[in-house]
């Protein structure tokens, strides 16, 4: 018997055995759905992220506050934060830093405000950012339409607004040149609209679409509660990373008044150095997706042996015929091989698609891109074609070792 004519039959059995093979091929497609979906998602968040962290460039880092994991009491582990940067340090550094580059201040002003024009309102969930003259640069924002923040302007915090672009979409119809010259209200502050920032899309379900930016002035004086600010620098050229950040990291100590026996109380965050850190705190995820797949391959593959020894026992009669008209061990080997084969990868292909499906609903839900996990596919199909060849194994040596002539009186 032929490679192609022991498929043919091992499809045939398949059919002949529809509802238990069915049953098994949903298990192996759950723990395939399982595995392909959670790292499908998973990709697509991290490409987003990326995606938005790129806008900074390889040429930029910024400065913050540090955060540490400690031990605490019982073994417990707690997280100590280090002094916020005050409005006074930014500001300093940014006037003493001397490195060919841009220098940007920029403050978090809260992330649950409402904008409104005439009798038009946007939901309690726009996020206000105070900015400097340099922040659009360095941040990699765009205007798509009006201008941006003038010298006078970020000086006196004078009451104008740029606004994302979801806001000119529900304020002004989508048009932002009926936006510019507009005088909005955000909370309590009335700003004039000088400008509207070019789309970004979205990330982790945080739209920078869904965001106004105001003078830097003008946020610390009605919008911040606490001061913690945001020192960006991007750089002429990429190759002075090195330099820049440690002449950043010696003007910064004088700025904050570290002496010298104390340890920085601050960070130099980069921004391939940030996507590093995201990466590592998924792969528990990932090995948790990996470990639920192989959990419920493995059910699937002890249920599939189950079918597979039923179903030597069913057909003795029929192998002990096969041999009398002269099938070899081998042809019957392979024959149950391939059905066990067979099963896993339509349950397989089954699961592929649902966890594809599963991922792209995951990154549409989040306003993420899709991407194709061809990587993950290709594990799917490799762990079916194992399990299935595992399975079968055994069902199909015993299958394979059986007498042909009590194989013939077998009822």
């Amino acid at each position: 018997m032929t490679l192609t004519e022991n498929i043919r039959r091992a499809l045939f059995s398949v059919r002949s055995n529809l509802t238990r093979a069915a049953l098994t091929m949903m298990i192996i497609a759950l723990g395939l759905m399982a595995l392909v979906g959670i790292l499908t998602a998973l990709d697509g968040i991290l490409f987003s992220l990326s995606d938005n962290l790129s806008d900074m460039g390889a040429n930029s880092f910024s400065i913050g506050r540090k955060y540490e994991n400690m031990k605490g009491g019982r073994g417990r582990m707690r997280r100590t934060t280090s002094d916020p940067i005050s409005y006074r340090q930014a500001v300093e550094f940014k006037a003493k830093y001397v490195a060919p580059a841009k220098v940007s201040v920029s403050v978090y002003g809260g992330g649950g405000s409402t904008v409104k024009f005439g009798d038009k309102k946007t939901n309690p969930n726009v996020t206000v950012f105070g900015i400097d003259n340099n922040t659009l640069e360095v941040q990699g924002n765009s205007l798509e339409s009006g201008r941006g923040f003038s010298d006078t302007e970020i000086e006196l915090g004078t009451p104008k607004v740029l606004l994302g672009k979801d806001i000119v979409k529900l304020l002004f119809d989508d048009k932002p040149e009926r936006a510019i010259n507009q005088v909005v209200t955000i909370g309590t502050h009335r700003c004039k609209v000088i400008g509207v920032l070019a789309s970004k899309g979205s990330s982790m379900n945080s739209s920078a679409d869904r965001q106004v930016m105001i003078p830097l002035l003008l946020a610390k004086m009605s919008f911040v509660s606490e001061d913690d600010y945001d020192v960006n620098i991007k750089l002429n050229n990429a190759a002075d990373m090195e330099q820049a950040s440690m002449i950043a990291t010696g003007l910064f100590r004088q700025v904050r008044n570290l002496r010298v026996e104390q340890p920085d109380d601050f960070e130099i965050r980069k921004s391939d150095g940030l996507l590093d850190i995201l990466k590592e705190n998924t792969v528990t995820i990932r090995m948790a997706a990996i470990g639920i797949g192989l959990i419920t391959l493995l059910g699937a593959a002890i249920g599939l042996m189950n079918i597979m020894l039923v179903s030597v026992t069913e057909r003795t009669r029929e192998i002990g015929i096969c041999k009398a008209l002269g099938a070899t061990r081998r042809n019957i080997l392979i024959q149950f091989v391939a059905e066990a084969v067979l099963i896993c990868q339509f349950g397989g292909l089954i699961g592929i698609v649902l966890g594809v499906l599963l991922g792209l609903s995951v990154a549409a839900l989040m306003n993420g891109p899709f991407v194709m996990p061809w990587a993950w596919i290709t594990l799917g199909l490799v762990l079916c074609f194992i399990v299935g060849v595992a399975s079968g194994l055994y069902p199909a040596i015993r299958a394979s070792r059986l007498d042909p002539i009590e194989s013939l009186r077998y009822e």
